[in-house]
């Protein structure tokens, strides 16, 4: 069964591919850091070194920090004190409650869009669903950055059509965060989803006005990458940092025993309760 592995941090680039020439150093460092960290090249939960970070980004230790301080409030990153900084953990409890706050926030706000969208709403809607559709037939590993910023274009497009720049920033966070998850998911074979029939749903039931079906549709997206990453965990197909897999704690529980039932968390769909992503 093929296991993820981390590879080491990319060193940060002396001249940005992205032609973004304004950006600060410290922007630099920030977005470098933050890609690193949402791609597991700086694994979860691992000690972020100022030392050795100023060697690998080739920046000083003054930028490394500020960088830091802004990416815990992102969450991506915990001060530890005195101790230094640690990248975030990473667990199946949190892509729940992430997945949560997404569904409320984000279904709600499409409603109130489709109620308020307009003509050129809808053509903004529509050129993001097109420049989407061509890179996502199908998603492939190696294009995921593409992939993911195309994704980003096409779910706040659908939000556009009633301005809330509140929500639109805390959608932002929510989306990196689940970003994280969807790195470990993207590229899990046998998944038996096809995510451009699920964004073509969402599209059309937007673009006719059929906003409780639209929604629907939507938390329905959400919540599938969780579900994957559950089923793959059980099956033992994915080890996700920070998370322990359902066979492996009844192992555990097993062995330590003594004739005593093993306690499982119970990883399935709390009653009443839309499954998280």
């Amino acid at each position: 069964m093929a296991k993820r592995s981390f590879q080491p941090p990319s060193p940060l680039p002396v001249d940005p591919a992205d032609g973004a020439a304004m950006r600060t150093l410290i922007e630099q460092t920030y977005t470098t850091l933050r890609d690193d960290i949402i791609e597991g090249r700086l694994a979860p939960d691992s000690r972020l070194r100022i030392e050795h970070l100023r060697q690998q980004y080739q920046v000083g230790a003054g930028t490394l920090r500020e960088a830091l301080t802004r990416l815990v409030s992102d969450a991506l990153v915990v001060a530890e004190g005195q101790r230094g900084f640690r990248v975030a953990p990473i667990a199946i409890e949190d892509l729940e409650d992430i997945t949560r706050l997404r569904v409320h926030i984000e279904t709600d706000a499409l409603r109130q869009s489709i109620r308020c969208g307009d003509d050129a709403w809808r053509a903004r809607v529509t050129a993001a669903y097109e420049a989407l559709s061509a890179e996502e037939q199908p998603v492939r590993p190696e294009r995921r950055r593409q992939w993911e910023a195309l994704n980003l274009r096409f779910h706040e497009a659908l939000l556009s059509g009633h301005a809330s720049p509140w929500t639109q920033r805390v959608l932002r966070l929510l989306a990196r965060h689940s970003e994280r998850y969807r790195s470990y998911a993207i590229g899990l074979p046998d998944s038996g989803r096809d995510v451009h029939a699920e964004h073509t749903e969402i599209y059309q039931l937007a673009i006719s006005g059929q906003e409780a079906r639209a929604a629907l549709a939507l938390e329905a997206h959400i919540s599938a990458t969780p579900y994957m990453l559950i089923r793959a965990l059980r099956e033992g197909r994915i080890i996700l940092p920070g998370a322990r897999p359902p066979a492996a704690a009844h192992a555990r529980a097993t062995h330590a025993g003594a004739g005593a039932a093993p306690q499982q968390r119970p990883w399935t769909q709390p009653a009443g309760e839309p499954l998280a992503t």
